[in-house]
């Protein structure tokens, strides 16, 4: 009997000494990684914000093959939740959120040591060229997990950048596919109404378009701005003259007006009017970049169905989204027109 006095005690003692040592260890912890991503901060904000897209960026059907997702009604925002199971079954809710900058999420983890409530954060950055977006995880490891950690010799921290890490690499690809996706149609022949326009002209390198666009819509826009004009439509680029040889085009930068305006003598900014115009539309949704492959399926098509394309019409573009206001290239519209002649129709002769 004293035996096993003396081992049930020294078992207690054991206990004892085990506890005030795991005890002693540190036990908070605040983990997180961070990754730049040439992506706007509202494209990669989005993509974290619903908890729908998860399942395919993240890390952890990698892991685990059988796990399962349960979402709830609401999947993005403050107060949008899901849940799964597999290996190790949990939840996830959204508590805070200001949009295109940080999220703030309370985690709920069924361990076999019981539940633990870690909360994870994100912030997003706009720096140079994209965003730099950071994926973090605080809380405090209970007394089991401490002498669990220490006794399988698991690095939980080294775990934890490896999973972050790979989530980041995991948004990043899905972000970089989903600005990639675009759309082309040929919506056909239709008639486009014309009307009076604020513009500002110059020449330039056909690869150095995009370069000059922009400034020159800023000095259209400022114009109209500042004369407190009514913008009649949605901006857009008329190229007047094209010269295939030497690579270079002669282009405006117009904004159409509801009526004409008269320009002090000297100013960038004048006003032209354009006729209506017969021709085919095309519209493309994605990146500006595919432009060139709208006009190629327009003249297929001008060709195609027997059309003549209009030798002294100026092709023009409609920029129908505000790229400053629509971060993602994948939701621009671009309506493309390339004037061709409409035939008039027969007179009939008296009889």
């Amino acid at each position: 009997m004293k035996i096993i006095k003396y081992l049930l005690f020294l078992i207690l003692l054991i206990i004892i000494g085990s506890a005030i040592y795991f005890g002693t260890k540190e036990g908070t912890y605040d983990i997180q990684d961070s990754m730049f991503i040439q992506a706007p901060p509202e494209v990669v904000f989005n993509k974290v914000n619903d908890y729908k897209s998860w399942e395919k960026w993240g890390p952890w059907k990698k892991e685990d093959s059988t796990i399962t997702y349960t979402y709830a009604e609401k999947t993005s925002g403050e107060g949008a939740s899901y849940s799964w199971d597999g290996d190790m079954s949990g939840s996830m809710t959204t508590t805070k959120v200001i949009p295109n900058k940080e999220i703030e999420q309370d985690l709920t983890l069924d361990t076999p040591g019981g539940e633990r409530h870690p909360k994870v954060y994100w912030t997003f950055e706009e720096v140079e060229g994209g965003t730099k977006v950071t994926w973090g995880m605080k809380g405090e490891h209970t007394l089991i997990d401490k002498a669990y950690y220490s006794l399988s010799g698991m690095d939980f921290d080294a775990e934890m950048h490896k999973m972050n890490k790979a989530g980041l690499e995991g948004i990043a690809t899905e972000v970089a596919e989903d600005m990639k996706q675009y759309s082309i149609n040929v919506d056909g022949v239709t008639q486009y109404g014309g009307g009076y326009y604020m513009y500002t002209t110059s020449v330039a390198k056909l690869d150095e378009l995009d370069e000059k666009m922009k400034p020159m819509m800023d000095v259209v826009m400022g114009f109209i701005a500042k004369n407190s004009l009514n913008m009649a439509g949605k901006p857009f680029t008329i190229y007047n003259e094209i010269d295939n040889a030497n690579g270079t085009v002669i282009f405006s930068t117009g904004v159409p007006v509801k009526e004409q305006v008269i320009t002090p003598e000297g100013s960038p900014v004048v006003c032209g009017f354009m006729e209506p115009v017969s021709a085919v539309k095309i519209s493309l949704k994605g990146n500006y970049d595919h432009l060139p492959e709208a006009y190629t399926k327009g003249r297929q098509y001008i060709e195609k169905n027997g059309h003549q394309i209009d030798p002294n019409g100026k092709m023009f573009e409609v920029y129908m989204t505000d790229p400053e206001t629509t971060p993602n290239p994948a939701a621009w519209l671009t309506e493309v027109y390339i004037p061709i002649i409409i035939a008039p129709e027969p007179v009939e002769e008296g009889i």
